[in-house]
């Protein structure tokens, strides 16, 4: 028995061949993304007559996200300045070529709220433009670049919704105590109501109106364990579930393009489950589910509802792209976004769950290298961000790469994790570097406890809360693993707290519920903060940060480095001069996982496909 052949780290991490394509609303045009000649994501459309054509012309970060305008040959993107997060929104002319910058005001962050067919010139989007604090309602004219003011945000509102007329008619806020409250309100000029509250341990917030703006669709968490989907009738203020389930939250749903009714509801369990709601479309679901196996979701669909674009996940291969018509109820294949996976030896994801030390279920997944025995691998620790995210099932690069290299991956969806229910989520408050952790030591237990790992060759890796419980690893837990390598990770909770974005003010009360008030706990934050607790460090710890992230600023990571230096602890450092929170451009990520890659071969032994010179990389080795 043998591992397969390396895969190139360039296969893995480089840029797809094409992916994320939309159809335009009126089933004309097919758009996607894909790399120019100087390998930087672009925005390409389609051309049956003749080869594709570009559409953008991006420098250097790349476009990762595109959207049709109900204009005809018009789409929109978004795109920020070396990962700073103050994204612009983008109007791009198919015909002409032109690209206009919708929101050019300069440390300010656009969110796209809302297009609508019947109002197909203009876009709603929030704009922090008159106070860095707070996102406004600001209507753009897409044919002339107007930017009227619209709705004023009283300060905590963090989400808006708009109804059939494209008026803003409800509104999520975040309250003091970290819960969260419904706003309504019957026309433009009337005065904001409150319809529900939720506490700190309980989540809601609006979705969408029905077309006849009677109905106010919602999510929340009252009067049951995981989030279910609700219809709220505006006028006797009753609520009627639509979809539910006792253990997971809503995940994604599925609405009519022109009618606004809801037709299906997913269930993120191990997989994603759907429940269809409206029969008109079970024929279709079932269909798609017999093109080709691998989990599948719709991208896109016409505004005559008679063409959808489906994208097909599987764990060990690409993503497949088909167009589906609906009167045949026939699918045809498009492309997959990199067919050089296609013919390579991939490896299975497979959910597990174990037992935590208090009883409470944890679940996760586990992916084993090809062609050798599960017996006594080197292992790695996968750990997600968020830490209010979930992993989920799917083809992920890094656990293919590392899983190629000989490597066990076990990723750990720990209390705090989102999608399981509110007393999952809620199991994790004030719990960072504490049960959460605890959740990961005994993912180690388990997976020890069935002969796949080796004890002594554990590395514990991941970005964002990954990077912390990396740190908290080697600083609480220090004799657990052999090495760990933290991307983005914060070092100390009192200056994350008092360094985040001006904009995340009105979340700071949830912050505070969920991980800790320095106003009140100052003490303990510290205490979960591994920046003090460096003496305790063993074993070799790799960093690496985006000097421009506005979440996990870049003293997060320096001023653990330093304390490391001084304590003459081992560590190395990476920066990337042009990153913010995560590594967007391929250059910088081939650059650092190739750093990791010799960094995990020499502390926990697996195989590495020799480093080569990245060139267009920004990493500074420090």
């Amino acid at each position: 028995m043998s591992l397969p052949p390396l895969i190139p780290r360039a296969t893995l991490f480089g840029n797809p061949q094409r992916s994320r394509p939309r159809l335009s609303p009126d089933g004309k045009y097919l758009a996607y993304i894909a790399p120019d000649a100087n390998n930087v994501l672009q925005v390409w459309l389609q051309d049956p007559d003749s080869s594709d054509r570009q559409l953008t012309q991006d420098k250097k970060r790349g476009i990762r996200a595109f959207f049709w305008t109900y204009q005809e040959n018009r789409l929109i993107y978004l795109q920020d300045a070396d990962g700073d997060e103050n994204f612009h929104l983008y109007l791009v002319d198919i015909v002409t070529g032109m690209v206009r910058d919708l929101t050019p005001f300069e440390g300010v962050k656009a969110n796209p709220i809302d297009l609508d067919p019947d109002f197909p010139d203009v876009a709603l989007v929030s704009l922090n433009l008159q106070d860095q604090q707070k996102f406004d309602v600001y209507r753009i004219n897409l044919t002339t670049g107007a930017v009227e003011f619209n709705t004023e945000n009283l300060g905590n509102i963090v989400g808006w919704t708009a109804d059939a007329q494209f008026q803003i008619r409800a509104a999520t806020a975040a309250t003091s105590d970290g819960g969260s409250e419904l706003l309504y309100r019957a026309n433009p000029e009337a005065v904001w109501e409150s319809l529900r509250r939720w506490g700190p341990d309980d989540e809601g917030g609006a979705i969408g109106f029905s077309k006849d703006g009677n109905t106010l669709y919602v999510i929340g968490t009252h009067d049951a364990n995981a989030q279910r989907f609700i219809a709220l009738d505006l006028t006797t203020r009753t609520e009627t579930i639509v979809a539910e389930d006792p253990q997971y939250d809503v995940g994604n749903i599925e609405t009519h393009p022109t009618e606004r009714t809801i037709q299906a509801v997913s269930f993120y369990k191990d997989k994603e489950e759907w429940t269809i709601l409206d029969d008109s479309i079970r024929l279709d679901f079932e269909a798609i589910a017999q093109v080709r196996p691998g989990q599948f979701s719709i991208g896109s669909r016409t505004l005559a509802d008679d063409q959808w674009l489906i994208a097909y996940l599987t764990d060990d291969g690409p993503v497949y792209y088909y167009q589906y018509d609906r009167a045949s109820k026939s699918a045809t294949f498009l492309f997959s976004n990199q067919p050089e996976l296609e013919d390579l030896a991939l490896a299975a994801m497979e959910p597990i769950e174990y037992q935590a030390r208090d009883g409470l279920t944890i679940h996760g997944y586990l992916t084993l290298p090809i062609g050798i025995e599960a017996k006594d691998l080197p292992t790695v620790l996968f750990v997600h961000g968020g830490p209010w995210a979930r992993d989920m099932w799917g083809l992920n690069p890094p656990v293919q790469w590392l899983a190629n290299r000989g490597y066990a991956v076990l990723q750990v969806n720990f209390r705090g994790s989102t999608g399981y229910g509110k007393e999952f989520l809620n199991a994790g408050n004030r719990q960072w570097g504490k049960t959460m952790h605890d959740d990961l030591i005994d993912a180690v237990d388990w997976i020890c406890s069935k002969g796949i790992a080796d004890r002594t060759k554990i590395a514990i890796m991941g970005g964002s809360y990954g990077g912390y419980a990396t740190l908290a690893g080697l600083t609480f837990t220090p004799d657990v693993f052999a090495c760990g390598v933290d991307i983005v990770g914060p070092s100390n909770l009192l200056t994350l707290i008092r360094s985040v974005p001006p904009y995340w003010q009105p979340m700071m009360a949830m912050f505070a519920h969920r991980v800790g008030n320095i106003e009140t706990e100052e003490e303990m934050l510290k205490e979960r903060s591994p920046l003090f607790f460096v003496d305790r460090i063993k074993k070799p710890l790799l960093i690496g940060q985006g000097a421009n992230d506005p979440r996990v600023k870049e003293a997060e990571s320096e001023q653990i480095v330093e304390a490391m230096h001084k304590a003459k602890k081992p560590v190395e450092y990476v920066l990337y001069t042009d990153e913010g929170h995560g590594f967007a451009r391929p250059e910088n990520r081939l650059h650092f996982y190739g750093i990791v890659e010799e960094f995990l071969a020499k502390y926990i032994g697996g195989r590495a496909e020799p480093a080569v010179e990245v060139d267009g990389h920004c990493g500074v080795v420090k």
